[in-house]
């Protein structure tokens, strides 16, 4: 697994080193200030004999929260083991369907004035500033074309109402609607992993950040939430990755999709423009995975963390977020029972990770999505209509209730 080129300058996200005339006009601008309006966290995708792209359009959509005056884009090839370039990008007010867009809108995005840029390898480049106003409730399209040879290798699924994505053969960037013939959905987010709008102080960003838990829908219905009020002030942004634990990773190509651990990938997802309020929501993977390798040689039992470790990987997840002022939220897990690796030991770990989260003095707020989703006269399972059927991962009513309660809990 990749985690040598991970020495990242997090000022060029949190604060960014900014040399043209047009950044500096925004930057000095009084009661403006850049605001993330959309994320997602950058992990290691799946590696297959299909891992790299070429001659490939990437469109994603993408709801603004609230209003700004330009716009700015951040793409990431943290996990890549070698150089991507980013042929051409553009940005378009999104169409009648999710695929399509209004094609007068569509602006080129530049990178210190070039219409391409190659990151390298463990690295992200952040555009010029766009000036291109947008309203609360705008959708607009980022659209991006992969000219050569291309590693797939930085990205992460994610779902949910407002999580779309299409992938296109060939170069159709500033295309109104997508071809058919050519074109495929994808939840797979692959290298852009914020945008970011100049828009008014009071405007902030909420960070999500955790697993599959989170990569999943109810951040989305967060959002949802947000929209409804109508001088919203809130955007959420998701860091969260599949199969991804605090204290351990998988270090071979079957399981490295799984991702990195807390204390490499957190410092890295952790900075984000306008953001002021995090919320935690991991551990569930630390304590499912390990069954011993006598049934999986990648999953020793020895990787089974001990109550004391779980905490002190979440006190450090506190402490990082607190060097950077953030309000510090955490979800407590959700039920378990009926999973294939369930087993008492792990529902006693699960309720004393919980236990914590609810007790601790250390955050700001808890809340509990654990006592949200569970049945109330069987509080080891879900409640009814809430199990998606694997006994892990809610389904899209659950979600809709944890986003809701998480919406509540601001």
């Amino acid at each position: 697994m990749n985690t040598t080129n991970t020495a990242i300058d997090k000022r060029s996200i949190a604060a960014p080193d900014n040399k043209s005339n047009a950044d500096s006009t925004y930057k000095t601008e009084a009661g403006r200030h850049w605001c993330a309006i959309y994320g997602n966290a950058m992990s290691i995708t799946d590696h297959r004999v299909e891992t790299y792209s070429k001659d490939l359009t990437l469109r994603y959509p993408v709801k603004v929260p609230f209003a700004g005056s330009a716009l700015r884009f951040t793409f990431d090839n943290f996990c890549g083991t070698e150089s991507i370039t980013i042929s051409a990008a553009f940005v378009a007010m999104t169409g009648n369907t999710p695929e399509s867009i209004i094609k007068e809108t569509s602006r080129q995005i530049t990178f210190d004035g070039n219409v391409s840029i190659t990151i390298p390898a463990g690295k992200r480049i952040l555009s010029d500033p766009l000036p291109f106003p947008v309203s609360q409730g705008d959708s607009v399209s980022v659209s991006f074309y992969l000219k050569e040879f291309t590693l797939m290798r930085s990205g992460v699924i994610a779902t949910g109402p407002f999580s779309k994505g299409f992938y296109s053969v060939h170069n159709h960037s500033t295309a109104e609607v997508l071809p058919l013939n050519e074109t495929r959905k994808t939840n797979c987010f692959y290298f852009l992993s914020d945008i970011s709008l100049y828009t008014d102080s009071c405007n902030h960003a909420v960070i999500c950040y955790g697993d599959s838990i989170t990569s999943q829908d109810w951040p989305d219905y967060m959002l949802a939430e947000c929209l409804k009020v109508p001088d919203n002030h809130t955007a959420i942004i998701r860091k969260a990755a599949s199969g991804t634990r605090i204290l351990r990773q998988y270090d071979n190509i079957t399981y490295e999709s799984y991702g990195l651990m807390g204390k490499v990938r957190f410092p890295h997802e952790l900075p984000v423009a306008g953001a002021d309020t995090i919320i935690i929501q991991q551990g569930i993977n630390d304590i499912i995975h390990p069954v011993g390798t006598d049934v999986n040689p990648f999953r020793p039992m020895s990787d089974l963390p001990t109550i004391d470790e779980l905490t002190e990987g979440l006190i450090w997840y506190i402490q990082e977020a607190c060097k950077l002022g953030y309000h510090i939220f955490m979800g407590t897990l959700l039920p378990i029972e009926g999973w294939r690796t369930y087993a008492p030991f792990r529902e006693t770990l699960k309720n004393q990770v919980n236990d914590f989260i609810r007790s601790t003095d250390l955050i700001d707020t808890c809340i509990d999505f654990d006592k949200e989703v569970r049945d109330p006269a069987h509080p080891t399972a879900f409640r009814a209509g809430y199990d998606s059927g694997d006994h892990l991962h809610p389904s899209a009513a659950a979600y809709e209730a944890m986003g809701r309660l998480a919406f509540r809990s601001l």
